[in-house]
């Protein structure tokens, strides 16, 4: 078993950065090349998700999306004012589970992995964590 810890800076108040890249080098420095990876994001308003990542409109679309979908302006009890990115965090999950083949991830064609910041900008933390199986 493997087991890292990457930052993730964030450079906007919401917004989804590809880590896809990062994830590669940690199963390239553990030397798997067949298991599991598991990631797991520890912030109650950020969350983790696969989606297509060859056009940029996509990230946006969703981005505007749960803003449609979760009320920016709503009166909202908790004091802190962010309700909405706890909200969103919620609709995207807290963790991934991606399958290592031949020591790649196993993603298909358009699909990356995306961290999403939606209470920003912040340096965020993702752990991860890597079975192998063989």
């Amino acid at each position: 078993m493997y087991t890292s810890n990457f930052t993730v800076p964030t450079t906007e108040q919401m917004h989804l950065i590809n880590i896809t890249s990062e994830v590669q080098s940690q199963v390239d420095q553990a030397g798997i090349t067949s298991g599991v990876c598991y990631l797991f994001n520890p912030h109650t308003t950020a969350g983790l998700t696969i989606n297509e990542g060859t056009d940029p409109d996509v990230q946006t679309d969703i981005i505007n999306g749960l803003r449609e979908m979760v009320p920016l302006q709503f009166p909202f009890r908790h004091q802190e004012g962010n309700s909405p990115s706890h909200i969103m965090a919620s609709l995207m999950g807290s963790s991934l589970t991606v399958m290592i083949d031949n020591g790649r991830l196993q993603l298909g064609t358009w699909q990356k992995i995306f961290f999403c910041e939606f209470d920003g900008p912040r340096t965020r933390k993702i752990q991860l964590r890597l079975l192998a199986s063989d």
